[in-house]
């Protein structure tokens, strides 16, 4: 891999900066709120010591990041990139979560567009897992123009297996 994964990009409204151990306690401050895991395979992220483990696997992934609203100087959400794979051109992003008070506003599509126009420079595939029962993330990579191409059950970083369905976006497409 001859490209960072964990580049800093900014738009007019957001900062994806990466993430840090010392950003612990701020991302835990959003992700303490069940609302945002009730649709995730893992509901429980919103207590402390589940919430540990996924900020400690997204540590380990070197592509995780902490969302910052440019307005406000807020961190308002965290996302990926992970597993990267050479031989098939592709990487995914995932792990994706928002303070409640952005949802509905385009929050999203900003953060997948700066990350994908990013990416796209280096592979030719994106893909998401996305829960099986995640209506809301499932909507809303349909509306950035992925397509579902397959079930698969995968462990998230020390958690067991759940049903997830993967999408994906081409670099053509």
């Amino acid at each position: 891999m001859n490209f960072s994964i964990q580049p800093t990009l900014e738009n007019e409204q957001l900062i994806l900066y990466p993430l840090r151990e010392e950003d612990f306690e701020d991302m835990y401050a959003i992700a303490a709120d069940p609302k945002i895991w009730e649709q995730h395979p893992n509901k429980d992220r919103w207590k402390k010591e589940v919430f540990r483990n996924f900020f400690d696997g997204a540590m380990q992934s070197k592509g995780a990041f902490k969302i910052v609203d440019k307005m406000t100087g807020e961190i308002i959400g965290s996302t990926r990139y992970y597993d990267y794979s050479e031989t098939e051109n592709r990487i995914l992003i995932g792990y994706t979560f928002y303070a409640v008070s952005c949802w509905g506003k385009g929050i999203n599509p900003m953060v997948k567009k700066l990350m994908l126009d990013y990416i796209f420079q280096f592979v030719s595939k994106v893909h998401f897992h996305i829960g099986a029962g995640n209506l809301r993330s499932q909507i809303a990579i349909g509306h950035l123009g992925a397509e579902k191409i397959g079930e698969e059950e995968i462990a998230y970083f020390g958690e067991a297996s759940k049903l997830n369905f993967i999408y994906e976006i081409t670099k053509d497409s």
